[in-house]
């Protein structure tokens, strides 16, 4: 029907009636009256009267239509010539214009007949039929064309009708037909355009450096296509115009006709309309370039990050491998190696990471439109960059010290074997006189000067500055040595004081003490072989035996067993400070929750107040404190009085929270009644009774930061939680711990979720009726439904619509977020409701090609299809399990 609409209502071009113009029968000689009236002109036509009434009226309706609406609307002069014809030619053809001509008339010339006759007849034929003419506008007779110059100007008239128009048919038919094809083409080329910037501004855009450098080169071709179309289009009109122009260009003496001006307007307004076209085109493809292009930044950005930050990740897991500092000076060394080969292996990736960084930050700043995706891999680029340099430096900084401490420990365990040596190879028999004691302590004291040498003089102190990199192992074998060092120390010290002694000048001999058979002079020399039996030689003279294995396991038993006090002692005493904290701010939390029940709300009930009340506030007290009496009655007889039997027993207290878990509950009916609660005190908080009240029960805070203190106290239960949590790792009570906590989370969760509830406006039905609300949280959303209207598409429809969803059981809503400011307060968000979907029609499906945070929701058979992209992976799959879920769940309903 449109179609058939658009071509009875299309104008007449030339082409369609270009055999009947050839005719010419009637001309549009471009010549004008006195006051710019257009002339036309039926000239002397043998065939006139058989001319068809329909190809009369087609050449007469288009001749009419090519003057401009001014000129038309003065009406038009006829002029024709039957000076050659008869009567009835004059007849007929007046007759036919009477009838058919479309246009305003102004003024009819009729040149007659020159013969005699037929001019008598003439001049009898006008007087009699002039009124069948049916004409309101005069018809002047003429007899010849001199009369005709008395009123139309020569320079208007063609060379016929003796005048000095040129006017050559032809080429008058050459030229419209020309404009009307160049109309034409600019109307094609502008739809071409739109059609093309339509299609870019629908274009998805691709994930992928491939498919975008596809698409770029595509685009690209197209618009390179299109802007020589138009070049064409622009050379076209350029050469109609100066063929239409070509008699004043050949002579400055000529003149173009009003009409040849108006078809020189036309051309030029065709070409004007074309230039506006493509600098509004090229306005757009500049826009869609830049977008293009910047987007094959992002993908390459995206692609470069990647693959950085798989090798980024990859060293830093190899670097926390190396998490052994050593237990020997060989294989700390072994380990800085292996660092060195680490670090060095990481240069170029980090030099690249760090490349990518900048050129992220270049991008952001040359206000690329992606600035929110690239800012974040920047930042996560220098970060591990950071943390590789921080971590490789702490490494080299760790594995110094241990390489330090390790070369300190061997020299001090080299002094104890030489210390040991040096007094295993003193032979008691020659210590025996006072020179030989002299020797020997002269012998000890040198030796003993090295310890300095060696910094051994105070070896605790050395070692504590290394107790912060130290493993159980190594601790062990530096407290080892450090016992080790005593002992040496107190063998010289004892064997010192009996040298001394054997020294001095004595009054009595010197009762010799027998050898040890391994010390016997009949062995070899000390210097050069060293005694087996080190340990027994001296047992009479030191209390403890130096090299004894047996005393050594024992200061490793006692270390290990003073670890393990120490790791077990701080988590008992900060779990039982947990619960004794837990247990007091229960206490105090029950006492704030009595004082406000009986300090204000039962007071709202005292007859001595009730003047004070505000009218606003009569009846609603339920409203301004909701269930706060419910929760008091809960906390005070089970709560409370259940976490205090956890004293002795504190890993019965995950119970108690597991045990309540439906009781609980309650928390989400005082928080949905908060948002009134709020109001209502914002209408009345500052009247006097609150004061009053508040003066009474001595308190600092007025009532509103009170009704505040449930919200936080289920917040506060989680922390607790977590706390217990981290002294209870691996231990028998963390998964009930875990659970417990799992149970909190899920209560805070579902009162948070039970806040945007009540914040659902324009829902008509009743949102209890739609089951239990699973998931709430706001996504970008694209539709595509098979029915209903084309919405108008514009040249920049890139942004998705914002959608908060309400998933439940039965339902899944969408809604619009909106944020109001409430009588001077902080924004509150509401959810103007939109549209639903039944959960029993709905189909899933759960990847979209090109976007891994896309999924799909469809509803009768893909009839709807709503395209949902959430902000992160993790977010889809937690939305995709649960709504898999609700459709596993009644399909076996069904079954």
């Amino acid at each position: 029907t449109d179609e058939i609409m658009q071509q009875e209502i299309r104008p007449l071009v030339a082409v369609d009636i270009i055999e009947q113009l050839h005719r010419q029968f009637a001309i549009l000689s471009g010549g004008r009256g006195k006051d710019g009236a257009p002339i036309i002109t039926f000239p002397e036509c043998a065939g006139f009267s058989d001319i068809p009434d329909e190809d009369f009226l087609n050449v007469v309706t288009y001749l009419t239509s090519i003057p401009s609406l001014e000129a038309a609307s003065i009406g038009f002069i006829i002029i024709i010539d039957r000076r050659r014809d008869k009567w009835s030619a004059v007849k007929a053809s007046l007759t036919r214009i009477a009838g058919a001509f479309p246009g305003n008339l102004q003024l009819v010339f009729v040149l007659r007949p020159s013969r005699f006759i037929q001019r008598t007849i003439a001049d009898i034929g006008i007087k009699l039929y002039r009124d069948d003419f049916k004409m309101k506008v005069p018809i002047i007779m003429l007899n010849s064309v001199s009369d005709l110059h008395g009123y139309i100007d020569k320079s208007q008239l063609t060379r016929e009708l003796g005048g000095t128009l040129e006017y050559g048919h032809s080429q008058w038919i050459h030229h419209r037909t020309a404009i009307e094809n160049f109309a034409m083409t600019v109307k094609t080329t502008a739809q071409m355009l739109q059609t093309f910037g339509t299609d870019l501004a629908e274009t998805e855009l691709p994930n992928d450096v491939k498919c975008t450098e596809e698409l770029l080169s595509a685009h690209t071709d197209h618009h390179s296509k299109l802007k020589d179309e138009l070049k064409l289009a622009v050379k076209q009109g350029a050469t109609l115009l100066t063929c239409i122009r070509e008699p004043v260009t050949r002579s400055a003496n000529s003149k173009l006709s009003p009409d040849e001006l108006e078809n020189v307007a036309t051309v030029e307004r065709l070409l004007a309309q074309l230039d506006e076209t493509e600098k509004a085109f090229d306005q757009f493809w500049t826009k869609h370039h830049l977008k293009l292009e910047q987007c094959l930044q992002l993908r390459h950005f995206e692609h470069d990050f990647r693959e950085v930050k798989l090798v980024l990740d990859n060293l830093m897991e190899a670097q926390a491998s190396f998490a052994d500092i050593g237990d020997s000076v060989t294989r700390v060394e072994n380990f800085l190696k292996e660092q060195k080969q680490l670090e060095e292996k990481g240069q170029e990736p980090l030099e690249k990471a760090q490349s990518l960084a900048l050129h992220g930050e270049q991008l952001i700043q040359n206000n690329h439109y992606a600035v929110d995706s690239i800012r974040p891999k920047c930042v996560e680029l220098r970060r591990i960059c950071d943390d590789f340099t921080n971590e490789t430096k702490k490494k080299y900084d760790i594995l110094g010290k241990s390489l330090e401490l390790h070369k300190q420990l061997d020299k001090a365990s080299q002094w104890c074997e030489a210390g040991i040596y040096l007094l295993a190879s003193q032979a008691v028999d020659k210590c025996q006189s006072q020179e030989g004691a002299e020797t020997a302590l002269v012998e000890i004291e040198k030796f003993l000067m090295t310890a300095k040498e060696h910094q051994l003089s105070n070896p605790k102190e050395f070692y504590n500055q290394f107790d912060m990199i130290l493993t159980p192992e190594i601790k062990a074998n530096a407290q080892r040595i450090l016992q080790k060092l005593e002992d040496v120390q107190e063998m010289f010290d004892k064997r010192q004081v009996s040298l001394k002694k054997l020294a001095a000048k004595q009054t009595r001999p010197v009762q010799p003490v027998a050898p040890h058979p391994e010390s016997s002079p009949k062995r070899g020399s000390p210097k050069t072989t060293r005694p087996a039996g080190v340990g027994t030689c001296h047992a009479a003279a030191f209390k403890h035996t130096p090299v004894s294995n047996t005393h050594f396991f024992c200061l490793i038993h006692v270390y290990f067993l003073e670890q393990f006090v120490n790791n077990i002692t701080p988590c008992f005493f900060s779990f039982s400070h947990i619960i004794n904290e837990l247990i007091e701010t229960e206490r105090v939390y029950v006492e704030e929750l009595q004082s406000i029940i009986e300090g204000y709300a039962s007071e709202m009930d005292n007859p001595n107040l009730v003047h004070l009340i505000p009218s606003a506030l009569q009846n609603k007290k339920d409203v301004l404190f909701g269930n706060l009496p419910e929760i008091y009655e809960f906390h005070n007889r089970h709560v409370l009085i259940e976490i205090e039997n956890c004293i002795e027993n504190p890993e019965l207290l995950a119970r108690c929270f597991l045990k309540r878990k439906e009781d609980l509950q309650i928390y989400e009916k005082y928080c949905q009644n908060k948002p009134r609660s709020e109001a209502l005190w914002r209408q009345c908080g500052d009247s006097i009774f609150f004061q009053e009240c508040q003066r009474k029960l001595d308190h600092k805070l007025s009532l509103d930061a009170y009704l505040l203190k449930p919200v936080q106290r289920i917040t506060k239960y989680q922390l607790i939680l977590k706390e217990m949590l981290k002294c209870s790792k691996n231990s028998e009570g963390t998964a009930e711990l875990e659970e417990a906590l799992a149970t909190v989370l899920d209560i805070i969760k579902s009162v948070n979720d039970s806040m945007h509830q009540i914040a659902i406006t324009g829902y008509e039905g009743d949102v209890s009726e739609l089951g239990k609300l699973l998931m709430q949280g706001s996504f970008n959303v694209w539709t595509d439904h098979k029915k209903g209207h084309n919405k108008v598409k514009d040249l920049a429809r890139f942004k998705p619509m914002q959608r908060h969803l309400f998933l439940y059981t039965k339902m899944l809503l969408f809604c619009k977020k909106r944020e109001e400011n409430t009588d001077g307060h902080e924004k509150t968000a509401s959810y103007s409701f939109k549209n639903s979907l039944k959960m029993s029609t709905v189909g899933i499906t759960e990847n979209v090609k090109g976007d891994n945070k896309k999924f799909e929701i469809w509803y009768n058979g893909r009839e709807e299809v709503y395209i949902i992209q959430a902000s992160s992976v993790e977010l889809k799959n937690t939305w995709i399990s649960e709504i898999r879920k609700v459709l596993t769940g009644q399909l076996e309903a069904c079954r």
